[in-house]
């Protein structure tokens, strides 16, 4: 159903069927409520709270070299704060830093590059540039797209961006 709720519960078991057992966090207000606070109670997730991006993003390319998964979870705004750091540590170190973006202002059902916001609307020419994989996380069906993008980057030893349109329930 094309308008059916996005569901933190559906987030966090593909999630944890990727292989993540290591949330690297930044609140945000698209998915703190209702994503991060319930991983913080999960037992089989552990999260790792950092004050920066680029600090996750190295935290996570740290777990990689020691047979870890994680993910990091972030706002749109430290995504775009941490391009350096995603450029020289994940695409050009090689690292498969697995992110899940969250699109704070994004309008229900409008295309992030069609947002009124500038900041949205550079998001994903921004990752087309860099040549990092990503994908919009918006609707129900849509969760199935975690697994897949999580394996791959693994598979690459690359970068992957989920960019989560709406605040899960």
């Amino acid at each position: 159903m094309e308008n059916a709720p996005l569901k933190a519960n559906d987030i966090i078991r593909e999630v944890k069927r990727a292989g993540v057992r290591f949330v690297v966090a930044l609140p945000d207000r698209v998915t703190s409520e209702h994503l991060l606070k319930p991983m913080l109670r999960d037992t089989e997730l552990r999260v790792v709270q950092v004050c920066k991006e680029d600090e996750g993003i190295s935290v996570c390319s740290g777990l990689y070299c020691a047979g870890q998964r994680a993910l990091l979870l972030i706002q749109y705004t430290g995504l775009l704060d941490s391009l350096n750091a995603m450029r020289g540590v994940a695409v050009e170190g090689r690292n498969p830093v697995c992110f899940m973006v969250g699109l704070l202002g994004k309008e229900p059902g409008v295309p992030p590059t069609q947002s009124k916001k500038y900041g949205l609307r550079i998001v994903e020419p921004v990752l087309d540039t860099m040549g990092i994989e990503h994908h919009l996380i918006e609707r129900s069906e849509d969760v199935g797209k975690i697994v897949t993008a999580v394996d791959g980057a693994y598979e690459r030893s690359a970068p992957v961006v989920m960019l989560i349109g709406r605040e899960p329930i």
